[in-house]
């Protein structure tokens, strides 16, 4: 079991090691100058060339790439992550005040996927086929289907147009006010939520279907065990496996989705910060926010192997 944990921590590694090379990279070969996102056009074409040369110096843009890097991972190291271009505050402070509502977000939505998806996955194994089973498929599908973003559109448009209803705009921990945080968070939680359920209930059918004809079940149901015993007791547990697996890699499309929802609903999260900083071309508050989500996606994913090889420990002796 050691040697498997540490196959998968080296693994993880190595992992966010090359994800911060590609986004040091990517966003220092991306067209445009960030001078001409800070002052604008009119004040960069003012600007002296010693001008340029100290903000350069002062942004740390003027050290050599290699130099750059080794600089973010010390700042990473330390925590301070850097400062933004235009508001002056480091990225940390920014995670730290904005992170919460995203992370309540991704929670809420992996709650909500599996509410949803797994009962409907059941139901629609135990009784294949039928009339519950073709509706749940064709929700699944549509869910699957449509856009995030145009979804979460329509939502705030019809809440706005037909009962006037906004959400707060503004940043309000849970610890603050629950109610208003509440209303903050479930929007989106619900948006990705259906989602990733429809996922997981097309997962948790195909699985549950192929172990419900295995001997063990057909052996359990000769003995006289009850349908329910027999399905939650004898087959669920064994389909499991590969629900749990989809969960983890359903995650980066929670934390991708998050920053088209974020948006689309006005919620004052990291998804919107991204978004922001990414017109703004201000490149500290992307790359520590892409390497975040990164990092939390590698952990969970990293979390989902060590259950997967506790639920079977045929996977930790491969």
């Amino acid at each position: 079991m050691r040697k498997y944990l540490a196959r998968r921590a080296l693994f993880a590694l190595g992992t966010l090691v090359g994800v911060s090379l590609i986004i040091f990279v990517v966003l220092r070969i991306l067209p445009g100058d960030p001078l001409v996102a800070i002052l604008g056009v009119e004040g960069h074409a003012r600007m002296t060339p010693a001008d340029r040369v100290r903000i350069m110096h002062d942004l740390g843009l003027s050290d050599p790439l290699p130099v750059q890097y080794v600089h973010w991972l010390r700042d990473i190291a330390t925590g301070k992550l850097g400062k933004s271009f235009f508001r002056g505050d480091t990225v940390a402070e920014l995670i730290l005040h904005r992170g919460p509502i995203s992370a309540e977000i991704g929670f809420l939505a992996l709650v909500v996927s599996w509410l949803v998806g797994l009962p409907v996955g059941i139901v629609s194994a135990i009784k294949p086929n039928s009339w519950a089973d073709n509706v749940a498929r064709s929700l699944a599908i549509l869910f699957i289907a449509i856009p995030g973003f145009w979804l979460s559109m329509l939502i705030v448009l019809a809440l706005l147009f037909w009962f006037g209803y906004k959400a707060p705009l503004i940043i309000v921990h849970v610890w603050e006010s629950p109610w208003e945080n509440l209303q903050i968070v479930i929007g989106p939680a619900i948006v990705l939520g259906l989602a990733q359920g429809a996922y997981i209930a097309r997962m948790s059918r195909s699985c549950l279907l192929e172990v419900i004809g295995e001997d063990y079940v057909r052996t359990a149901r000769a003995k006289g065990a009850p349908e329910r015993q027999v399905v939650l007791g004898h087959a669920l547990p064994n389909a499991l496996l590969p629900v749990i697996t989809i969960s983890g890699v359903l995650l980066g499309f929670v934390l991708g989705g998050s920053v088209a929802v974020e948006q689309a609903f006005g919620v004052p999260g990291l998804g919107r910060s991204l978004v922001t900083a990414l017109i703004e071309r201000d490149i500290i508050v992307v790359q520590n926010l892409v390497l975040l989500y990164a990092v939390i996606f590698v952990l969970v994913n990293f979390v989902v192997d060590l259950s997967y090889a506790w639920l079977d420990p045929r996977i930790r002796y491969a």
